[in-house]
Formats: C-alpha cells, structure tokens, sequence
C-alpha cells in the first residue's frame, strides 16, 4: 500500500480522501491556500503545506508548488479529487514525469476525455452509442455547417471540444442563427478553455441526465457500479443525485453497464470514472467521460456498499480490483443534495462565519462536509460547503429520510439552500421521479 499521499484538493473531497487514507494506514499530506488554514482536513493531516495566496490559480492551480509540496513532504502519490486539476492531462504527467503516482486514469486517456470530439470517436469504436452530431470539428464553411445541421435536424446544439461543466454550449432553433452561434460559442471556448474547436449534435428536447460509474484496475479487470440520475440541475450544475435511477429497466441498466466495462478495456482505463449519457424515449447518447471521481460517488457507495475512493488507493498501488461485476448487487435506494453557501433563492453565495452548525442523523443519513460551529465560509471558492445522504429500502424510504434529515440540519450565520432542497424534495413532481433535466428550471421559473 502507498505509504504517504498529498491531497491536492481542499473541503468535502479532501476530507474524504482523508478518511480513506486514515482507514488504509497510508499517512496524508494536505495542501492548503493561505485562505485554507483552518480546513477540517488540513487540521487532521499528517502534514500540511501551504501552497500559495488564497486565489486558485497561485494555489490549488499551482502546479510547481502542488509538486514541490510532495517532493518536500516525500510523499509517493498525488490525489487531486475533483475540480481544480483532477482532469488535467498536463498536471497528470508531471505528476509522473517528477516521480510520484497520479492518482487516476492515465494522462492520454485524460486528454482523450476532454477533447469532447476525440471522446466521442473513441465511444463510437467502442459502441457506446452517441447523439447525431457533426462527427468531428466544425470547419468555417457556413454552407457546410448549415448542411450537417439539416441532416442532424434543429434543434441542435453547438459545443466546445474542450468545454465541461455546463460551459461552452449554445442551442440553434433556427438555420438563421446558426452561424453567429457558431462564432460566438467558439470565443467562448477560446477564452475559457484556450481551445476555439467547438462541434455540433442534436440537441434533445426532454432527457433524463443519467451516468454509469466504472472502476478499472491496471491488470484489465473493469467492474461498473450501476448507474445514478443526476437531472435535478440548474444552468448544467447538479442539485440533487440518486441511484439507482427511477424508471430503468434492469436489462437496459446491465446492458448498457456492461457496454461501459467494454468500452473501458479498449482505451485502456485506469482507476474511477463516469460515462454521462442523456436518456430519452429509452435509449441512452453518450456526451462525455468524467475522469476522475465525482462528486455524487457516495449515492454509488451508499446502494453498492463500495468504497469507491479507497479502491482509488489500492489500484493507485498496483492493486487487482477487489471485486468482481457479480459481486456488485444494488440494494435499496440513496439521493444526496447538494449544500450550498448561497441564497436559496438568488443564488447569490454567502461567504462567513458558521455561527451555528448541527448535522442530521439516524438510520440511513450520512454527511460529508467539512465545515463546523466556527468555521469560516471563505470567498474565493465553489459554494458548495458538504453534501447530505440518504439511504432507504426503496426510493420512498430515502425520500423521506432525506426530508427529515433536511429539517433537523442547522447552518447559522450565512444563507444556506436548504429551503430550496426541502422544497424540491416535497414536490410532487420530484417525487413521482425521472423527471428530465428542465425540471428544476421549469419549476423555478427559469427560461431553458
């Protein structure tokens, strides 16, 4: 087993990989902006480091200082969760070109990922079935992009290639527009991805947002973990998750999993990951790989039993897979919501002091945060402070857990949104399940 690991993340995700390494006797290094000091994980680390001023780009982005924090700590692998890095293909090769153990799919196979147009050629080889779409960068021919929209058929959607997290997408109604979003969505692409390469797909009226979570080792074992519903969403950013989803039949889900296993044996994929495909009139298209673990991984933990980052750890060491696809059973249901510093109804954050802070409990409810009673909410980062879980016998069951566990949470001192999350989990729309990922817009009010 690794004998350290620097954790090159902060919050909920670094507390995480934390409690993992606690429980595989591996001793963990925490980094930290000077904003950062009194994180919960940062306090429980073996060893911390600061890596720069409060702002991202000179810290959590800090590529040199991320690496000189491990070599001075002798440490034998970097873990970069999610966000900041942690789909870096650049970063990942450093990692390794500077000796340590990145702790995560192989660099090629990141830069595969996040060319959106290389992705999905790759999904195509290995008969994940994709949206209709331009098969490849559009070129500055508008009578040729006009052609490949007609034979896609409009509404489309034109994406950045190196786009994620609901960035770089523009929807087309009308040929009209078609050439001006073109131009515009690749200056847009331009400026936040250094990539101007932007392609074009069917864009799907009412789908379900649905993602199938694998784990491969580096001896060709791949295993997946069922799937989650992710399309409780605002502006392409998730609220609420669960697993398994409402409404999938259980041959669709084994066939499309094992489609999923298929394609990660021919590009070779190493550690966690998550196929994310739209859902709609029973079929799955494939839009992207996320490779790295995700933020909704406990609702997969919760119903599979599966510690998904600690088998992180062991196949980061050169371990076999600790089990086998038939080992993996679903039982029950589990949703996790998002919590946020913000205002539940702007949206605006809400940086500052945690005054005061109670966590829920009982039967089923598990939280993952890493704020408490005098903690400092800071300014400069996501808004998410922790993530609630709940676990029933079936989706009732978690549903009700998760309302109850939801009225007994108390976060005083900023605005929290957990008016909105009861208020989603009370509506009957949410409860009736696989509702498609305009619900959330749609029911605030909020054009699509």
């Amino acid at each position: 087993m690794l004998g350290k690991i620097l954790i090159a993340n902060r919050g909920e995700i670094a507390l995480r990989i934390l409690r993992a390494c606690r429980e595989l006797g591996i001793k963990a290094v925490a980094v930290h902006s000077e904003a950062d000091r009194d994180l919960k994980h940062v306090r429980l680390a073996d060893e911390s480091v600061c890596i720069g001023p409060a702002s991202s780009k000179e810290s959590y982005l800090n590529v040199p200082a991320i690496i000189s924090a491990a070599e001075v700590t002798d440490s034998v692998a970097i873990h970069p969760g999610y966000g900041f890095l942690s789909e870096n293909a650049d970063f990942a090769e450093k990692v390794i070109q500077s000796g340590f153990i990145f702790i995560g799919p192989r660099p090629d196979t990141i830069r595969m990922m996040g060319d959106k147009v290389a992705a999905i050629a790759a999904m195509k080889k290995a008969g994940i079935p994709c949206i209709p779409g331009s098969d490849g960068p559009l070129g500055d021919d508008h009578e040729t992009n006009i052609k490949i929209a007609r034979r896609i058929g409009l509404p489309v959607i034109i994406k950045a290639a190196g786009g994620g997290g609901g960035r770089g997408m523009r929807v087309v109604h009308s040929e009209a527009n078609l050439h001006s979003a073109i131009n515009l969505t690749r200056g847009e692409a331009a400026a936040a991805f250094g990539n101007d390469m932007v392609y074009m797909e069917k864009f799907l009226e009412n789908p379900r947002h649905i993602e199938f979570q694998v784990i491969a080792d580096s001896h060709g074992n791949v295993v997946h973990l069922g799937e989650r519903d992710c399309s409780t969403q605002r502006r392409h950013q998730k609220v609420i998750e669960e697993a398994p989803a409402p409404g999938i039949d259980e041959s669709k889900r084994q066939a499309m999993g094992m489609r999923c296993v298929k394609a990660c044996q021919e590009i070779g994929y190493l550690g966690a990951g998550t196929f994310e495909f739209l859902y709609q009139d029973g079929e799955f298209y494939f839009i992207e790989m996320n490779t790295r673990v995700q933020v909704e991984h406990p609702v997969t933990e919760m119903v599979t039993g599966f510690d998904i980052v600690k088998e992180q750890l062991r196949i980061a060491a050169g371990e076999k897979l600790s089990i086998r696809q038939e080992d993996v059973v679903l039982r029950g249901h589990a949703i996790e919501c998002r919590l946020n510093a913000e205002d539940p109804k702007s949206f605006m954050p809400s940086p500052g002091l945690i005054e005061q802070f109670h966590m829920p409990g009982g039967p089923g409810i598990r939280v993952e945060t890493h704020i408490y009673n005098g903690y400092k909410v800071p300014p400069y980062y996501d808004s998410m402070i922790g993530k609630l879980i709940a676990h029933g016998e079936d989706r009732a069951s978690a549903i009700a857990r998760m309302r109850t566990a939801l009225a007994e949470m108390v976060i005083g001192g900023i605005r929290c949104n957990i008016p909105l999350l009861l208020d989603i989990i009370n509506d009957a729309a949410f409860e009736a399940g696989g509702q498609n990922i305009h619900y959330l817009e749609q029911k605030l009010g909020l054009k699509h």
